[in-house]
């Protein structure tokens, strides 16, 4: 194959192998949520909440503090992603910055370079948007987990978890942004470490993603013991 049918041939590749493992993982989460790590940390939040709401005035300093640690994590990862959209803003609107070395192999046209800087940019905007969004779903999450409930009352608890759920998402989605933005890097260099970059990455976020059965057991246990613990002491308080 000739040098510049490269970029044509394993970007796409690469992308589609990225691409369709997350399709893969969504479907995965949505029927089979306990088989990936995304659905038993959503299932666990729930119960957090749960347990958090059925005593706000012994658990709520404890949860407005986990909450808090969330928003500065998702705080940190919006500014690294605004902050590097905007030295590549700057680095791509500098005319000088168009000169090629011989370690890139690849297409080398300036057209191709800007599409390559444009994809990395596009990469950090989403993730900075996804993180404004976890924070805003945190900060919301932050006054509803403190008010008084009962645990028959269901409604709130299932909003509470529901927004909880909303802002890890959102998270997550910046996160993989990341992710897809180490390809894009490697991209530069030309579209050989480019097309292994995604291979590797989603390898490594299989195993990353995924659940062995005694994590699941494990899991189930825990969920068991805390919902008898919970009933016990919801007893006892009606006692």
């Amino acid at each position: 194959m000739e040098e510049h049918q490269l970029d044509y041939a394993l970007v796409p590749l690469g992308l589609v192998i990225f691409l369709a493992y997350h399709a893969w993982l969504m479907f995965t989460i949505i029927r089979y949520p306990r088989r990936t790590v995304i659905g038993i940390n959503s299932e666990s939040r729930h119960n957090w909440v749960l347990s958090v709401m059925t005593d706000p005035i012994k658990n709520g300093v404890l949860a407005v503090q986990t909450i808090r640690n969330n928003i500065m994590a998702s705080t940190l990862l919006a500014t690294t992603a605004i902050t590097l959209s905007s030295i590549i803003s700057v680095f791509v609107s500098n005319k000088s910055s168009f000169t090629y070395s011989e370690l890139l192999f690849g297409n080398k046209t300036p057209m191709m370079s800007s599409i390559k800087f444009f994809t990395i940019l596009l990469c950090f905007l989403v993730a900075f948007l996804c993180n404004v969004q976890s924070i805003r779903y945190y900060a919301h999450v932050s006054f509803l987990a403190t008010l008084p409930t009962f645990k028959d009352r269901s409604e709130s608890i299932e909003y509470v978890a529901m927004n909880l759920n909303r802002g890890s998402m959102f998270w997550s989605l910046g996160l993989r942004a990341f992710y897809l933005s180490f390809p894009l890097f490697l991209w530069i260099f030309g579209p050989i470490p480019m097309f292994v970059g995604c291979c590797v990455m989603s390898i490594v976020l299989y195993f990353l993603d995924t659940t062995t059965s005694f994590t699941r057991d494990l899991h189930s246990q825990s969920l068991r013991e805390e919902r008898k613990a919970t009933d016990l002491e919801c007893v006892n308080h009606q006692l």
